[in-house]
């Protein structure tokens, strides 16, 4: 697994140097509202969203993520996560992450670093991911400790708290606008949908949209969404200082 994530990060940086753009500038907005220790999220972003950069996909995309999914701004303005503070801390680390390197093709790196970690219940040695991607720590480490990781994350929260139509579980992703609700697993096709008549990557080749029928009342999955696998975390120290 180890040898297969810097592989892909080996990849990532390639192909940002030598991959060819379509002609066309525009790109379809890819949003993904997330919180790091969500099972279901890192799933969708190291086993789906990552492939976008391997096909080539990433060229007709405008990607944003979102890393603070179902937490919530207190009254003093303290943020609490779902998955409790580990997950604020990962939470913080992506958002400096994402501010420090603009170029999608690096924090997109580290962040796979970070969520295959999570998907392998190491994701206490996440700072490893700095040597495993060759990125500088300097900058998400300031970001973080000198508060301003904060000040993103709270502008995340008026971010996702904005949707229309609201979230109601994490992942949450959205299309050119339109959110994809469970079949949010199939979002390549909305997207070369979505690029219309465009020159279309390789990649969109035999994507066709099959679209599941949205059911309302799917309580339990809605729930399993909304809580995932229980996850222990009550003995466990992240290796900077929570200050959120």
């Amino acid at each position: 697994m180890a040898s297969g994530r810097l592989l892909f990060v080996f990849f990532l940086f390639s192909s940002s140097c030598f991959a060819s753009s379509p002609v066309s500038a525009w790109k379809v907005p890819l949003a993904l509202y997330y919180e790091t220790l969500c099972p279901y999220c890192s799933n969708f972003i190291v086993n789906y969203l990552a492939k976008i950069f391997e096909n080539g996909l990433i060229d007709i995309v405008d990607l944003d993520l979102i890393p603070y999914g179902n937490a919530r701004v207190g009254s003093n303005g303290t943020i609490s996560c779902q998955h409790g503070p580990n997950e604020c801390v990962l939470n913080t680390v992506e958002a400096c992450t994402i501010s420090a390197w603009p170029d999608v093709n690096e924090h997109f790196s580290f962040i796979y670093c970070i969520e295959s970690l999570v998907m392998e219940h190491e994701y206490l040695d996440w700072e490893s991911c700095f040597s495993r991607t060759g990125l500088d720590s300097h900058a998400v480490m300031d970001c973080y400790k000198s508060g301003y990781g904060k000040k993103l994350e709270l502008q995340y929260a008026s971010q996702t708290d904005s949707l229309q139509p609201p979230h109601t579980y994490v992942p949450w992703v959205v299309v050119d606008g339109q959110p994809l609700y469970d079949d949010y697993e199939n979002f390549e096709a909305y997207v070369c949908k979505a690029y219309g008549t465009g020159e279309l990557p390789k990649a969109c080749a035999g994507l066709s949209l099959k679209l599941k029928p949205r059911v309302e009342n799917k309580q339990s999955n809605i729930l399993m969404r909304l809580t995932g696998p229980a996850i222990t975390m009550e003995n466990d120290e992240m290796k900077i200082e929570m200050i959120i």
